[in-house]
């Protein structure tokens, strides 16, 4: 199916609107919050279509199926995120091809990172994966351990500790979402008065992104609200309600 770029510009209008809407409520500066496509499952012409409207910053979540997006794509010049889990066998394409890596949560990864980051690259931004809930099937640093990583991450040379990032269980109502979220916000509030100086939550995707705004969100990995489910067919776009949800 061909990718239809009127609904591309509707999809993104209506994010848009929801993070203008929530951030001017809470008195934040809706510049200050980083829109970021998840363009899992999607093709290069959605990539393409999307950076045409604007949009630089792009999210993968495995890497074989990123490095052949991001080489179809390579003269738009866009900032590509790694938001998947990290294996040790798969680092040293991590560290060359992209700018950001949101999921580390152990010292050995940070570490392989850091000593296959390029000499000619800027040091790579890093996101610690905070484990928040009891849900075993995701991974993160316990909050217990976060400081011990944060401080051994940030001595890292070729890395640059910009903040954190989480995964939170799923919620039905607004009080819940941000329950997670304040928790995530608190434990890089208590990593800044160690000193570490962190700028950046990763944290909302397109079910709660509101909730993310408020306690604080940085950085918005949004997905379905831009590109429509995934199906069968990963050249397809849907178009969505104003609710942010599937039509």
């Amino acid at each position: 199916m061909l990718i239809r770029p009127q609904i591309c510009a509707e999809n993104l209008a209506r994010v848009r609107a929801r993070i203008l809407s929530t951030a001017t409520a809470t008195g934040r500066n809706p510049e200050s919050v980083t829109l970021l496509a998840v363009s899992k499952g999607q093709p290069p012409e959605a990539v393409r279509q999307f950076a045409a409207l604007g949009l630089r910053d792009f999210a993968e979540n495995y890497l074989q199926e990123a490095l052949t997006k991001m080489d179809a794509v390579a003269d738009a010049a866009l900032r590509w995120h790694f938001i998947g889990p990290v294996q040790s066998n798969k680092t040293a394409a991590i560290a060359e091809r992209f700018a950001w890596v949101h999921t580390v949560d152990r010292p050995r990864i940070a570490e392989r990172l850091s000593a296959q980051r390029p000499h000619y690259a800027p040091p790579l931004k890093i996101c610690l994966q905070v484990k928040l809930g009891s849900e075993t099937s995701k991974s993160g640093v316990l909050p217990a351990d976060l400081p011990a990583l944060a401080a051994s991450v940030a001595r890292l040379p070729r890395l640059e500790l910009r903040g954190l990032m989480c995964l939170p269980p799923p919620e039905t109502t607004r009080d819940r979402q941000r329950h997670w979220f304040a928790e995530l916000a608190g434990l890089a509030s208590l990593l800044r008065a160690q000193g570490l100086p962190l700028d950046t939550l990763s944290m909302g995707m397109s079910t709660d992104l509101e909730a993310a705004i408020e306690e604080g969100s940085t950085l918005l990995r949004i997905g379905t609200a831009l590109f429509g489910p995934r199906t069968s067919d990963p050249g397809s776009i849907s178009s969505l309600d104003g609710t942010g949800a599937p039509s």
